[in-house]
């Protein structure tokens, strides 16, 4: 199986729109894990995806904004909210990199209910905001509901200096075109595209987080292994296409 390159830019065209979105204000933080540590945690279909025989899950805040449905403009209000994600990152038979959600806490109840409904998404209903203070950023929530009801989240990070070449790491944990996900007794795989990422280095001054163990993965210790901010991308979703054939396992 020939896996695709880790690009900045997507190699792929998505020539109509299932889904818009902005993203803004974009904290990554990122420790280093054992391929088999999160595979049961994959959906069928798909494997994790390694950079020198490991991968990574990330803990990832953020400002959606103006999500809507096909080409359109986006939704203002029902479309604009805080959220923070906990994810994977995986490989199909096509050789596709991707990311896989393990869950994602968003402030705002209607697109929790259509996007676990319509692509089983494990979206979590939460009160969420995001504080700024000059170069610093606080991403605090606590989960509503349904699952793990009461998970905190708080996580301060200082934004630095513009990165003009990412590390290999920072390029794998970013530079994602698509995502995978088990979905009405199949796996699923949607294709995005967006700019490339002006990302800047940053320091996680604070983290107090449930999010990681609530997802069912071993709560982390040690210091992450990136920490990253990005301002602003409008990104673009095509529609789903199921997978045809499985990756090689891991050895």
């Amino acid at each position: 199986m020939s896996v695709e390159p880790v690009s900045p830019q997507a190699s792929r065209p998505v020539r109509r729109s299932f889904l818009v979105q902005r993203w803004h204000d974009l904290a990554f933080v990122h420790w280093a894990a054992a391929p088999r540590t999160v595979q049961p945690f994959l959906p069928e279909g798909t494997r994790a995806d390694t950079l020198d025989g490991v991968t990574y899950v990330g803990l990832i805040g953020f400002r959606m904004v103006r999500m809507g449905l096909l080409a359109g403009p986006g939704l203002p209000y029902f479309g604009t909210f805080c959220e923070t994600n906990v994810r994977l990152y995986s490989v199909d038979g096509e050789g596709r990199r991707g990311v896989v959600f393990l869950s994602l806490d968003a402030a705002r109840l209607l697109p929790v209910l259509i996007a676990r409904a319509s692509l089983r998404l494990p979206y979590q209903w939460s009160a969420m905001r995001l504080d700024r203070d000059g170069d610093v950023y606080t991403y605090t929530s606590r989960r509503r509901w349904p699952d793990a009801r009461g998970a905190r989240s708080r996580m301060v990070v200082r934004v630095g200096e513009p990165i003009a070449e990412p590390t290999a790491v920072e390029h794998f944990v970013t530079a994602r075109w698509g995502l995978h996900v088990r979905a009405h007794g199949r796996t699923l795989y949607l294709p995005n595209i967006h700019p490339q990422w002006p990302l800047h280095r940053a320091r996680l001054q604070d983290l107090d987080a449930d999010l990681v163990a609530a997802s069912g993965l071993p709560a982390f210790t040690e210091p992450p292994a990136s920490v990253l901010y990005s301002p602003a991308v409008a990104v673009r979703f095509g529609a789903p296409m199921a997978l045809r054939r499985s990756p090689p396992a891991l050895e």
